[in-house]
């Protein structure tokens, strides 16, 4: 059964005593996907009529916070095919909905995402009509999963509406893939997808919708990408009271619950839930921050996990994350009240 309970257990027990190898080799075996899929977590956000638990976004921020706390790059991977799921979900295309969903939803078929071609004003990727489908022109900037994944959900602007995308993850004509070298994460697979002229057919869209109506939706995915950083923060907590500084662990964990809490507030009653998610970023960095002090000098060396966290706290402060949000880590980390 998908839980918080199970998915800290995988966490500490596969996970993260994984988690420098990882780092080293910049890989992440298959192993922890297929484990993910064997327990169900691929399928964490599907209805019950479609073989999911349907997790509230609570519960699936505490299953995205312990696995991150285990491994950020599986965690984060892994992620993004949430948004697979629920494109598939909601598509008027029962023809991709019927072939799709229940691997989807099983993880035996394995999905990424990539939005942030579409999302800024003005756009990097463009969504051009034409007789059959789109052609697509620009750039998706920072796609994960390549190589790991089976399929990828691309949008892209038409103007004032988003156009969404079924595509296969592989090079075809009009893409061009870029690695990029991240220098926390590296195992995440990032890349850039650069398209010419690439033809979408328009039985492989999965929907329009309004720019506003994307918008709107960022509440909910700040909220998961905002556990990330608070599993960074709680493993650092831990390792911290392994120094024997337990009261600073303390101190940590409390931040990292009431920084949770934030989150969850926000999001129920629909407030901005930018400074929240701001103060999960800061939080982590922090965390990592003193877990390095704590444990000296040793916490330099490569393979060390102090030295890894503290780059990927970095991660958290710039993956998904908006201008409201920049803006509020660069408040607090220039000493703005929390």
């Amino acid at each position: 059964m998908v839980s918080f309970e199970l998915a800290r257990t995988l966490a500490d027990e596969v996970l993260f005593p994984a988690a420098a190898e990882v780092d080293a080799a910049g890989a992440v075996p298959r192993s922890h996907f297929d484990l993910l899929a064997e327990h169900g977590f691929y399928g964490a956000v599907a209805p019950h009529e479609h073989g999911g638990p349907e997790l509230p976004l609570d519960e699936a921020g505490r299953i995205v916070e312990a696995l991150s706390g285990g491994c950020l790059s599986t965690a984060f991977v892994w992620a993004q095919h949430h948004g697979v799921v629920r494109g598939l979900l909601s598509t008027e295309r029962t023809e991709l909905r019927d072939r799709h969903l229940d691997d989807a939803v099983r993880g035996k078929l394995r999905g990424g995402v990539s939005f942030a071609g579409a999302i800024p004003q003005p756009p990097r990727l463009h969504a051009v009509p034409v007789d059959g489908g789109y052609r697509f022109t620009g750039e998706a900037p920072f796609v994960s999963g390549w190589g790991i994944v089976d399929v990828l959900q691309v949008s892209a602007r038409d103007g004032d509406s988003v156009v969404n995308a079924f595509l296969d993850a592989r090079p075809a004509p009009g893409i061009r893939v870029e690695p990029l070298r991240l220098v926390a994460a590296q195992a995440t697979a990032t890349v850039r997808l650069w398209f010419d002229d690439h033809f979408v057919p328009a039985e492989r869209v999965l929907g329009v919708v309004p720019h506003s109506a994307v918008l709107a939706a960022q509440a909910g995915a700040a909220r998961l990408n905002g556990a990330m950083p608070l599993g960074i923060a709680g493993r650092c907590a831990r390792l911290i009271a392994d120094t024997g500084r337990p009261e600073v662990a303390e101190r940590l964990e409390a931040d990292r619950d009431a920084v949770r809490d934030g989150l969850d507030e926000a999001f129920a009653t629909g407030a901005d839930i930018a400074p929240a998610r701001a103060a999960a970023a800061e939080l982590a960095l922090r965390a990592a921050g003193a877990l390095v002090t704590a444990a000296g000098s040793s916490a330099l060396l490569l393979g060390e996990h102090g030295q890894r966290l503290v780059r990927e706290a970095t991660f958290t402060l710039v993956a998904a994350s908006r201008p409201p949000i920049k803006d509020g880590i660069l408040a607090l980390l220039a000493g703005g009240a929390r």
